[in-house]
């Protein structure tokens, strides 16, 4: 719960009926929940694709988020990407997108990528995977992991990022 004196999500004993590798990741996709929404859920569209500084705006982390996840489990369920895939990717640092638009998509990002996460047996963690163009070796397991520290990397840059557009309100 945004703004409560709970736990972090992985403090709070839940999940008992999943996997350890899988719980894990749903935790720290539930904390990168609270967090944006705690930080970034007030601001206004031109708060929002702000660049204090020239850094990346707020926008573009939240666009990421959802991209870069949904990237990564489609090499973690073994799968190419698709053309609208790398649209998507192309297109997540443009300030085209409408503040509605970016928050709708992050809503739904969140239920898809846990059912997602859910989805993967235990028994196939060490299973090998490959990522990008390039097709480097990975694991089912390290890009499940790799999920994870990256949502939350991007989830303290927006954090970080939103703060400075705060401090600069009149």
């Amino acid at each position: 719960m945004v703004g409560s004196k709970l736990p972090e999500p992985w403090l709070r004993g839940s999940l008992p009926d999943v996997a350890p590798v899988q719980r894990a990741v749903l935790h720290a996709l539930e904390l990168a929940k609270e967090d944006l929404e705690r930080w970034s859920s007030d601001l206004s569209e031109e708060e929002l694709h702000a660049r204090p500084g020239g850094i990346a705006p707020v926008a573009f982390h939240l666009k990421h988020i959802v991209g870069s996840t949904d990237r990564l489990l489609t090499y973690a369920e073994g799968k190419d990407l698709t053309a609208e895939q790398i649209s998507f990717m192309k297109a997540e640092l443009d300030g085209e997108s409408s503040r509605a638009a970016i928050f709708d998509q992050l809503a739904r990002h969140w239920e898809a990528s846990a059912n997602r996460v859910r989805s993967f047996s235990p028994e196939r963690l060490s299973e090998p995977r490959t990522v990008g163009r390039q097709q480097m070796p990975t694991t089912l397991a390290g890009l499940l992991v790799h999920v994870a520290d990256h949502t939350m990397r991007h989830v303290g840059q927006a954090i970080t990022t939103a703060k400075v557009v705060k401090a600069r309100r009149p």
